[in-house]
């Protein structure tokens, strides 16, 4: 009689893949089974005009009040505008905005070229990476930084005043922000100047210049040098500021991952995203950015189906046993601050890093 070896079905391994991927499979059956898929591009029709609107009235106030120090408070408005253009740019690059895929493409390299002056090719690559490995160390270049260390291993790398700075890098994150918007622009320069490839090099090369020289030139030729100097100034300043604090508190403190974890995609993506609690305020503030965990679980997502989705995730993660991630601003800035500080303190007084490969 011949022996017949008999399954009990898939091995460990498998069987916790088959079942993690039925997981994320539930979820967005839920999801998308409540229309949280769909487009919503009359709200963003709405919100674009009403910034374009909101941009002509500031650069109308600004011809008005001509040779006046109040000059700075337009630029400090332009800031705030041009980083709520920056977050739709965002939006159009995950192909949030239209069903179309070229539309998407089209409206966000106009708006991050053209208006924001950052790299759409940049931007993509860079975001692209960022939301397939969060968190993990080598692989997310959000957490790869000259002056910034996230890792212990990037603080013993620091030397001369890089490494003051990373030292006592919690405390000057914020006045490190304040530069953050030279940096964006440099990186978009890099980008479209350097060897790697990009899609529209000539067109992203011509909307940045008319961004970059063509529009600061105008300040010059309108504004006396101090003023036109301090308006620019400002409108980095504050583009810098609240860039920076509306994607710090996304990731930054949370759990890192080393390129040998096994966290499946689901857990990857809830595990190391914060969410930021609040109404619909803080979704305008932050452009959809506080719903951390839902933007990396459904990216193209739009951004007013965000709230109700977030409701079905965490009720969905607290069914499966999933640690899920909501806090203040407030609290998770102090997080984000005492995580850097630690991080930057490491080279003097070891501690035990929130990094781990999770499972």
């Amino acid at each position: 009689m011949t022996n017949t070896a008999v399954s009990d079905g898939p091995a460990p391994k498998q069987r916790t893949r088959t079942r993690a991927t039925s997981d994320y499979s539930q979820l967005l059956k839920q999801v998308r089974n409540a229309g949280l898929l769909n487009k919503t591009r009359g709200f963003y029709l709405w919100l674009l005009g009403g910034l374009f609107t909101a941009l002509v009235a500031c650069g109308v106030t600004s011809v008005l009040i001509g040779h006046s120090w109040f000059q700075l408070l337009v630029a400090a408005g332009v800031g705030i505008l041009l980083t709520q253009i920056a977050f739709v740019g965002h939006e159009a690059a995950h192909r949030q905005v239209f069903n179309s895929h070229k539309t998407n493409e089209w409206v966000g390299l106009v708006l991050s070229n053209l208006f924001v002056g950052l790299s759409f090719s940049w931007w993509n690559n860079k975001h692209n990476r960022h939301h397939a490995n969060p968190n993990t160390i080598g692989s997310d270049p959000d957490i790869e930084d000259p002056v910034v260390a996230f890792t212990p291993a990037a603080m013993a790398e620091r030397r001369g005043v890089l490494k003051w700075i990373a030292e006592r890098q919690g405390y000057l994150f914020f006045p490190l922000l304040l530069l953050e918007g030279l940096n964006l622009h440099r990186d978009a320069l890099q980008t479209v100047f350097g060897r790697g490839s990009v899609k529209r090099r000539p067109l992203e090369i011509v909307t940045l210049a008319v961004r970059l020289l063509i529009v600061p030139a105008l300040l010059f030729v309108f504004l006396p040098p101090g003023i036109a100097a301090a308006a620019w100034g400002v409108q980095l300043a504050v583009f810098g500021v609240y860039m920076g604090a509306s994607f710090a508190p996304n990731h930054k403190g949370m759990p890192m991952l080393t390129e040998k974890g096994t966290l499946n995609f689901l857990k990857r993506q809830v595990l190391t995203s914060r969410n930021i609690r609040g109404s619909w305020f803080n979704t305008s503030l932050m452009g959809g950015l506080n719903y951390q965990i839902e933007h990396h679980l459904f990216p193209s997502m739009p951004r007013p189906h965000l709230a109700k989705t977030q409701r079905i995730v965490s009720a969905f993660c607290a069914e499966k046993g999933i640690s899920y991630t909501e806090v203040s601003l407030g609290e998770s800035y102090r997080q984000v601050i005492a995580y850097l500080n630690r991080v930057g303190l490491s080279a003097r007084d070891p501690f035990e890093c929130p990094m781990q490969s999770l499972r």
